[in-house]
């Protein structure tokens, strides 16, 4: 049997449930040793107590002693984290960043894990920045960005709660990650919540604006990059593009979730839960071989 690292998950709500059911379902380093919350009626308490996991209302409090958990997930709110952040900072434990805080380095798993595997918090920006970062970023790789604009529009039902209140963090977080991540000079980021029925998959629509563009390079590290993401998000896939005219790119991304606990059409949670597992099996192998 393959050795597991303890991990706990802040936040049982639609985000930090489906990460639950992806890790206690496919995990190879990781096993959820707490899913800790606030409220003891939450629904996804109910579900992770009757798996036979350790559930708390007491907030993190009542799971930050825990023995064994070595990485902690937020899945709560931009304004919940920095309190989180100082307690495990103190406690010495790594944390992976599911909401827009912004307060550890941006992190997208293809893109630059390599740089920041050292840090304790790192910071997954939104999933519109885990959708469209790679592709800016492959861009950034064959050319100079002079701009980059995303629009991610995803299915009004698939956003809960902590969704709606971190609007206008994500926009902000997206935008500076993919200037700094994306390598972008400069970059804007729309959201869009689609009350459509039947509920629609995620799209996101990339435009940039880039230096002597060189079609053949630019396609060919846009496709490599969208493998990498697919290793641990089979549900993303490009349907437009890239498309040239002039210096202008526009590349549109999908991302159809593997329905774990989500419905299929909510990718745009998918995809950031998704990042998460990855991040946590690189901290874990790293853990693993003594390397952090």
């Amino acid at each position: 049997m393959e050795e597991k690292i303890k991990v706990g998950i802040i936040g049982p709500g639609n985000i930090g449930t489906d990460l639950f059911f992806k890790i206690i379902k496919g995990s190879k380093h990781l096993k959820v040793d707490a899913l800790i919350g606030v409220d003891p009626n939450s629904e996804g308490l109910k579900i992770a107590k009757a798996n036979g996991v350790f559930t708390t209302s007491e907030g993190l409090e009542g799971a930050i002693d825990r023995e064994g958990i070595q990485i902690y997930f937020d899945a709560t709110g931009a304004r919940f984290h920095p309190e989180h952040a100082r307690k495990l900072e103190q406690a010495n434990k790594i944390v992976v960043d599911l909401t827009p805080a912004a307060l550890g380095p941006f992190l997208v798993p293809p893109v630059n894990f390599g740089e920041h595997w050292r840090k304790n918090n790192v910071n997954l920006v939104t999933c519109g920045g885990q959708a469209t970062i790679p592709i800016v970023a492959s861009i950034s790789a064959v050319t100079k960005v002079k701009y980059a604009e995303i629009i991610a529009a995803a299915a009004s039902k698939s956003a809960g709660p902590g969704t709606r209140q971190n609007i206008d963090e994500y926009t902000q977080t997206t935008r500076l990650a993919m200037e700094e991540i994306g390598k972008a000079h400069k970059a804007k980021a729309i959201i869009i919540l689609n009350p459509a029925e039947p509920p629609i998959l995620m799209r996101n629509t990339i435009y940039t604006i880039v230096d002597n563009p060189d079609q053949k390079a630019i396609r060919a590290s846009v496709q490599q990059m969208v493998k990498k993401v697919q290793e641990y998000v089979p549900g993303y896939r490009v349907r437009v593009g890239p498309e040239f005219d002039g210096d202008r790119i526009t590349t549109i991304v999908e991302v159809e979730g593997a329905g774990d606990f989500l419905p299929k059409y909510s990718g745009n949670l998918d995809i950031i839960t998704a990042a998460a597992v990855k991040v946590g099996e690189l901290f874990a192998e790293k853990i693993l071989k003594g390397e952090k």
